[in-house]
């Protein structure tokens, strides 16, 4: 039986099994003074996004996945991951997670080209999940749009959700896009006004973090807050460029690592390795 039958086996006859493999889990603690992390990012099938690139379907196969994240936890300056509950499970049921940061997806709702993108509902974790399981903090979409009524309850859940993950002492990565004309608008303006309400949710910051697109000049955005800042990856047709990006951004203080998923995960040639070991040689200079 390959090991991937055997998670449909356990998940048929022994599900309470998740919850001892969590218990299980060998936790590692949040980052020191000098360190910076990698965070290898797998919450996209949960909202049916598995294009990269040009495959359509590149994310389809749950074993090739299973597969491309276990070699990419593997590797040296891994620090965690970033996943829906599905993918998490099976993780910890591979026991593929010690020693590694987790942190759990909580609003997948908002599907894309749906006309409901941006009423982004919390389909996924909650804190009360996410502290129940011993994961690291959750991380949710915060898209704003002055043009769509949905953005309100996007951010009031928003609110609630960073609340309740600090009331558990828990990291909330909060990742917010200023929309407009029906796409993410990446001008170091839109990021700040995103930026600036986004850390101001909930009943405090003291547990938020950021999670912002990388732009080739990050100093006005990075002056916006004093919350860590975590750069996203994204799905780059150019990854070189991409790189010399996140090099330059990685150069401030405020930026404490990268969320990475589909460019490293798929990278042109398929090699995943030498693609991550690529982003962790970015933290470690």
């Amino acid at each position: 039986m390959s090991r991937y039958a055997e998670l449909t086996r356990i998940r048929t006859t022994r599900p309470s099994e998740i919850a001892r493999a969590a218990l299980r889990r060998e936790r590692r603690d949040l980052p020191g003074d000098d360190e910076r992390l990698l965070i290898i990012a797998a919450d996209h099938p949960a909202r049916g996004a598995l294009a990269v690139r040009d495959r359509p379907l590149a994310m389809a196969s749950r074993p090739e996945l299973l597969d491309r994240l276990q070699a990419a936890l593997s590797r040296p300056g891994v620090g965690g991951i970033l996943a829906a509950p599905d993918v998490l499970e099976d993780l910890l049921l591979l026991g593929a997670l010690d020693g590694k940061l987790a942190f759990g997806s909580m609003n997948r709702g908002g599907l894309p080209g749906s006309v409901f993108e941006l009423d982004d509902r919390f389909t996924g974790f909650d804190a009360a999940s996410i502290a129940a399981m011993g994961l690291d903090g959750g991380k949710m979409l915060c898209r704003i749009s002055l043009s769509d009524p949905a953005t309100i309850a996007t951010l009031e859940a928003c609110a609630s959700a960073v609340s309740d993950l600090a009331r558990h002492r828990l990291v909330a990565m909060v990742e917010p896009f200023w929309h407009s004309d029906g796409r993410n608008d990446l001008s170091p303006e839109a990021v700040i006004r995103a930026i600036s309400v986004a850390q101001a949710l909930g009943v405090t910051s003291a547990y938020t973090w950021l999670k912002i697109p990388a732009l080739p000049d990050m100093s006005s955005v990075l002056e916006a807050t004093t919350l860590p800042v975590l750069l996203l990856g994204g799905d780059p047709f150019d990854l070189d460029a991409a790189f010399d990006v996140w090099g330059r951004a990685l150069a401030s203080p405020g930026v404490r690592g990268l969320v990475v998923g589909r460019s490293l995960l798929y990278p042109a040639d398929d090699d995943v390795v030498g693609a991550v070991d690529r982003a962790a040689g970015l933290l470690a200079t």
